[in-house]
């Protein structure tokens, strides 16, 4: 599963209709794909599931494209070739698009999205405002929860869905979850970065959050992402992946 929080501390997403992506407000932000993840439980590489006949991660990164960002940063994994081909290809077509290799991947997601943050010191830096902090398995994910998101003006504005893990369906604190994707101030996430260790960081992090500065959107269609051979097949069923 993403990296989440558990809690139940959610907002409803706006019922009124939304722009469209290409309606966002200027380029006043960046993104982070965090796709290092080795995919172990899966048994193979996520980031190359086929939706709409290309690579999940290139339709990942164009749904990140349609928010018009200064910058796309793909941390992906070292000695995953294929994965390096896909997305070497996307940054000749678009200049706007970064990779950065994990050389640790096993480390876990918070150093995935240190190394994300590194790469987003760059001149342009002084012009972002926002970071969206996204993965590339929540095969739902669209640009209208994308939209969602930057509307709101907390500092962090994170996703909140359904837990579907059924271990934890007892227990009425994990019914919601809190996590990817998140829109998070551009300040508060370089704060934030000292202390992304391992693979709890973020979730300790959005936790410690005071409510004034943390809203969410729900989108229980999140609630589908792939790390199992049981999930992608059911995506497969349901026509979410080819």
């Amino acid at each position: 599963m993403t990296s989440d929080v558990d809690t139940n501390h959610s907002v409803l997403a706006p019922k009124t209709p939304m722009p469209s992506s290409t309606e966002n407000n200027e380029k006043d932000h960046a993104v982070i794909i965090l796709a290092s993840g080795l995919s172990q439980r899966l048994g193979q590489s996520k980031q190359l599931l086929s939706k709409h006949g290309e690579p999940l991660i290139c339709y990942m990164t164009k749904i990140a494209l349609a928010t018009k960002p200064l910058a796309v940063i793909v941390v992906i994994p070292q000695d995953q070739p294929e994965i390096a081909d896909v997305i070497h290809g996307l940054v000749r077509q678009n200049t706007t698009i970064h990779s950065v290799i994990n050389l640790i991947p096993k480390t876990g997601m918070a150093h995935s999205l240190s190394l994300g943050i590194d790469a987003l010191i760059t001149p342009k830096i002084s012009l972002m405002n926002r970071v969206l902090i996204m993965g590339v398995d929540q095969v739902l994910l669209d640009t209208d929860h994308l939209t969602a998101l930057f509307a709101a003006k907390s500092t962090v504005v994170a996703s909140s869905y359904q837990c579907l893990d059924e271990a934890s369906s007892t227990d009425t604190s994990k019914n919601n979850i809190v996590g990817l994707p998140i829109v998070i101030d551009v300040e508060c996430l370089k704060q934030w970065q000292p202390a992304l260790i391992g693979d709890k960081g973020l979730r300790h992090l959005i936790r410690a959050l005071p409510s004034n500065q943390l809203s969410t959107v729900i989108n229980h269609q999140l609630s589908y992402d792939i790390d199992t051979p049981k999930q992608l097949f059911y995506a497969r069923q349901q026509r979410w992946l080819d």
